[in-house]
């Protein structure tokens, strides 16, 4: 399927709404306090891998796709493609990782 966008070939979209299809696999809103912490936090296993990242930037990236896969259930299309509340609570969990 070359070409298909990433999205089709994770999820039958033929069996969902114009509206679920838009939403699946993306930040709707900003996650809530609790969402951050449930999804975003960096525990001890997470810490120890976000240490082989080799840069700062690498780890800050890392805890912001591995959180956002944790919450969505998917990677986004657009990595960057992120709410800003989530780089800022990810930030200083990276940095625990240095």
């Amino acid at each position: 399927m070359a070409g298909a966008p990433l999205r089709s070939l994770i999820v039958a979209f033929e069996y969902l709404s114009d509206e679920q299809a838009r939403r699946y696999g993306a930040f709707v809103a900003d996650p809530s306090p609790e969402e951050l912490e449930r999804f975003f936090f960096l525990d001890a296993k997470a810490l120890e891998l976000a240490r082989t990242k080799r840069r700062r930037h690498n780890r800050l990236g890392w805890a912001v796709q591995w959180g956002t896969a944790r919450m969505l259930g998917t990677f986004l299309e657009d990595p960057l493609d992120v709410p800003q509340v989530v780089i800022d609570y990810a930030a200083p969990c990276a940095r625990a990782a240095s």
